[in-house]
């Protein structure tokens, strides 16, 4: 089951003024255009690489636990457990402590351990499971890696230049971009 989006970011990873002085933009007439421009490319840039790049917060839903004790999450990175909850038969959620998960958060995908066994079983057969983290690489841009906020400039640059209709590229995005958000991609195998 896919992760659900609970709180989305603060911030951007690029702010109005650092897009503008990117564009070389000297006048505030089109400060709402660059910023939607910056949330798609944020956006996109996330979707593309299944990582939040500033911190939000989701919620993971499974139907069982798995038997390997290895729980993998995404987007990535993950950051911490918020919340955990397991629902009985009759629907009603039951807290989980998150102390029981042990958090491998370095790669992408995230990984939730727990010891198998130690975690009781949903009593509903869909969705019985509920996981909330916190993921992103931190509050504001200063903690996203370079080449990601480079990517960001790039496709604001591209949208801003190319606001007026389609390209003659149709490319989903510029070729530059791909190869900077290439090394984040997390690959399902």
């Amino acid at each position: 089951m896919p992760s659900i989006l609970i709180t989305p970011p603060a911030a951007e990873p690029l702010t109005l003024a650092e897009a503008k002085a990117w564009l070389r933009v000297e006048h505030d007439d089109d400060d709402a255009v660059i910023s939607s421009l910056i949330t798609g490319a944020r956006s996109l840039v996330e979707q593309d690489t299944s990582r939040a790049l500033i911190t939000q917060t989701w919620r993971v839903v499974r139907d069982t636990w798995p038997a390997s004790g290895r729980l993998d999450v995404l987007p990535a990175p993950l950051r911490q457990v918020l919340a955990a909850r397991v629902y009985d038969a009759a629907g009603v959620a039951q807290t989980i402590d998150a102390d029981m998960f042990t958090l491998a958060t370095g790669g992408a995908p995230g990984v939730l351990g727990f010891l198998p066994g130690s975690l009781s079983q949903p009593g509903r057969a869909l969705a019985g499971i509920e996981i909330d983290i916190e993921v992103g690489f931190g509050a504001d841009g200063s903690a996203v890696p370079e080449p990601l906020r480079q990517a960001i400039r790039l496709l604001v640059a591209h949208g801003y230049e190319n606001r007026g209709g389609e390209t003659t590229n149709n490319a989903r995005m510029p070729m530059t971009v791909a190869a900077l958000i290439a090394p984040y991609r997390v690959l399902a195998l």
